[in-house]
Order: structure tokens, then sequence, then C-alpha cells
């Protein structure tokens, strides 16, 4: 699980569709799913979708690494920043993941620290 951040975040930040997608099925089981407060998906056409929208919302945006990390048998927790290449963040958030037994992502729960004012 070491570099399942780092996957996750380059799936996030894949903003060729054709990447994305591959990304998304290196990633995620056929059935895999993602919920946050906005999503609520399942398969990979689903979840590519929803990082598409979220790319349009925040068009330049780069997602990095947050500051934790930790993983435990087939569970990950980590959190994650939304800004501007080098720049402050403008959505934090924190993610659990449950890993497949072939590794892949089975289910990705998500949560919104920081989001801004509308």
């Amino acid at each position: 699980m070491t570099d399942l951040v780092e996957r996750y975040l380059n799936a996030w930040n894949a903003t060729d569709p054709d990447a994305r997608t591959a990304a998304v099925a290196a990633l995620w089981t056929e059935d895999g799913t993602y919920t946050d407060p906005l999503a609520d998906v399942s398969g990979h056409e689903a979840i590519a979708a929803v990082i598409a929208g979220a790319q349009q919302m925040f068009p330049g945006m780069v997602f990095t690494p947050g500051e934790l990390y930790d993983a435990h048998h087939d569970i990950a927790r980590f959190t994650w920043h939304l800004g501007p290449q080098g720049g402050e963040p403008v959505v934090t958030g924190f993610d659990v993941a449950e890993l497949a037994e072939d590794g892949r992502l089975r289910k990705v729960l998500g949560f919104l620290d920081k989001v801004p004012a509308v």
C-alpha cells in the first residue's frame, strides 16, 4: 500500500480522459465504489466521471498528498490537498480506502475537511 496514495492522486490529476480511464481501471475493482458528500458511484466509468467533474469545478488545481497516511490489514486512511501547484490548498480532505485481495481499491469513502465558501 505504500504507493497507493501516489497512484490514487495521479488518477485524480489525470486530465487526459484516456489516461484517467486507464488509471481508474488500474486502481479500482470493476465494481469498486467511491462515496463522498457530493457523489456515491460504482464502477470505472462513474468514478472517472466524478474525477472529471472535480477537475471541471477546480480547473488547473492539483491534488497533492496531505500529512496523514496510515494502513492496516486491507484498510488505508490518508489526507490530501487540492489547490494551485505549489500554493495554498483551497480544499482538503480525508479518505478511507478498502482494498480487494488483488490490491485494487474496492471502496473509497471521502470526507471534505475544508471547502471554499460559496
